[in-house]
């Protein structure tokens, strides 16, 4: 399966390794990736561009969620959360805070017992009604792929000034009120070796996560066909160990292969 971009605003349910039944919002448009990262392992493919250009309203948003919310309840059909993801990074929408309030009325309107997860890549956490908003949901689900600057550049390729520091700073923020989400993979890139499962990775990476001390960590490796060519999938065992090393820290884990 080739990279893939969302064509619409709200897509599914799918079923989602980490969420469940999962009916996904995408704030971007349907015809590019907008993102302020370039992620090497992106099931999108890679980023055209970190402006926001022409983005869904947030009164179009409102409509098409409602009419798919009315939809699945009308057919008895099983909802789990749903998910703000879709083709790049939804916390870029200029609207991204107002959009939040009305999917949670929508929800509690519709679905009541469903949860509502954001899937960022925490670029966006210098913005107070980011934080804000995030907070108010019940899964703001946020990336940390390495505590080293260098690895960071290579993995994600950043579009935005970012440091670990600063990325670090701001998810301690949240006071314990978020998920940590790392992708962990192995292999090369323009000549460079690609391996956040080395101990001084993982190490660094599990100091991060102590001091941020989220309410959960969900760790994953690649599931679909990347951008970057040259990228290897890490093994459920390997997976496991490091899961076993953040259990120890008393944090719920999760793990995904």
């Amino acid at each position: 399966m080739a990279t893939f971009l969302f064509d619409s605003i709200v897509f599914g349910p799918i079923r989602s390794r980490r969420l469940g039944a999962s009916l996904g919002i995408n704030l971007l448009p349907v015809n590019s990736k907008v993102c302020s990262f370039d992620c090497i392992y992106c099931e999108c493919g890679w980023t055209d561009s970190v402006d926001k250009g022409k983005l869904p309203t947030r009164a179009k948003v409102k409509k098409f969620l409602e009419q798919r919310l009315e939809e699945l309840q009308r057919k008895s059909e099983t909802l789990d959360v749903i998910t703000f993801a879709g083709n790049g990074e939804p916390t870029l929408h200029p609207e991204f805070s107002e959009i939040i309030d009305d999917s949670i009325e929508l929800r509690n309107k519709y679905f009541p017992k469903a949860k509502i997860a954001v899937l960022s890549n925490s670029t966006m956490l210098n913005k107070s009604e980011v934080v804000s908003a995030l907070k108010k949901v019940d899964q703001n689900i946020l990336k940390l792929d390495s505590a080293f600057d260098s690895t960071i550049k290579l993995l994600n390729q950043p579009r935005v000034k970012l440091s670990a520091e600063e990325l670090v700073k701001n998810l301690k923020s949240f006071e314990g009120n978020l998920i940590i989400q790392t992708m962990f993979l192995r292999g090369s890139f323009e000549g460079k070796t690609i391996d956040n499962t080395t101990d001084i990775e993982v190490n660094a990476w599990l100091e991060l996560v102590k001091a941020i001390r989220p309410k959960e960590v969900m760790i994953y490796t690649i599931a679909r066909d990347t951008p970057a060519k040259g990228l290897e999938k890490v093994s459920l065992k390997d997976l496991k160990v490091i899961a076993a090393k953040v259990d120890e820290l008393g944090i719920p884990v999760q793990v995904s292969a």
